[in-house]
């Protein structure tokens, strides 16, 4: 039995480091892009950094010096080869606004309220889309799905600033009802993520009503009926189960776009997160900030994506590929 369990689950190992493997020459190329980024600029690193700093006076020997202290008088591959190996070991750098704060630290100051923003999205996405999408799906073309159908065509189209501003506007400026910036009390939470849900809802409502009336038309929900089986057990316990296998893949592979699209709405709300940090480092030109950043998201993605294709793969046996 021992060999027989060892043997079946070989061509799912040897799977899992295929992908493995091929996700590895991605995440070198997503580093070699960002770090161009920092040497596709039209101006020298080192004087952003000494006019960062606000220094009085700039000349060629303050300049070579700070190059000399930033590593940029190195070959350029020297460089690289050396930031990946400060990346591997969470050295990204200093930050030119204040040269006394690591990239690393700044990141991990402002990465719990992107991740709290995010994970609020995520339940609000969930816990709106699957009951309004399986109900869309149940009263097809009824009132309900005519009306849910008209809002999402409706917000879809809408982006997030302009859908944060008209929630601070009428909730926030006109009601009073909630606050309008800040992250002090989970009050402050409930307009920025809603703001960044409402998107996702639309396309996940989509998905699922979609779906669920594609396995409506299965053979298996015909031999249900036929079975005698009630109705309710047939669309919750079968229908919806089989229908969620894509959408859970699908919101789980969301989540890095959700850490990366709260960018304009922390903006908007003034939430202290991730995004804000991006947006103020382009205006300082904080270069290794915005670099790191890029990079974190680009890896976000790979790695998210390799997981949930991964998980996939094991709870769907018809995606495997033997070797």
């Amino acid at each position: 039995m021992e060999r027989l369990f060892l043997k079946k689950g070989l061509p799912m190992k040897r799977y899992v480091v295929r992908r493995l493997l091929m996700a590895i020459p991605l995440l070198l190329a997503i580093s070699f892009v960002c770090f161009c980024f920092i040497n596709l600029i039209p101006s020298n690193p080192a004087e952003v950094a000494l006019r960062v700093q606000q220094t009085p006076v700039i000349t060629e020997e303050i300049i070579a010096a700070m190059e000399e202290q930033l590593g940029l008088n190195k070959p350029f591959f020297v460089r690289y080869f050396d930031w990946v190996l400060g990346c591997l070991h969470g050295d990204f750098g200093i930050s030119y606004v204040n040269p006394k704060r690591t990239v690393a630290g700044e990141l991990l100051r402002c990465l719990p309220a992107t991740l709290q923003l995010a994970g609020t999205s995520f339940v609000i996405v969930a816990v709106l889309s699957i009951p309004i999408g399986f109900l869309c799906a149940v009263y097809k073309d009824g009132w309900f799905d005519r009306i849910m159908r008209g809002l999402v065509f409706v917000t879809t189209a809408m982006p997030a600033y302009w859908v944060g501003l008209l929630l601070m506007w009428g909730i926030g400026v006109k009601l009073n009802w909630l606050p309008t910036n800040g992250n002090g009390t989970w009050r402050h939470l409930i307009l920025p993520s809603f703001t960044v849900a409402l998107s996702y809802i639309s396309t996940y409502i989509r998905l699922i009503r979609n779906n669920m009336l594609e396995n409506m038309k299965q053979d298996y929900v015909l031999y249900a009926n036929v079975r005698g089986l009630p109705q309710k057990s047939i669309l919750v316990r079968h229908i919806l189960k089989n229908s969620m296998h894509t959408c859970i893949v699908a919101m789980g592979m969301s989540i890095p776009q959700l850490i990366s699209g709260t960018i304009v709405v922390e903006n908007v709300f003034s939430w202290p997160g991730l995004g804000t940090l991006c947006i103020s480092s382009i205006f300082n030109r904080d270069y290794p900030v915005i670099q790191t950043y890029v990079l974190l998201i680009g890896v976000l993605f790979v790695l998210f994506n390799l997981l949930f294709d991964i998980l996939q793969t094991v709870s769907d046996p018809r995606l495997r590929k033997e070797d």
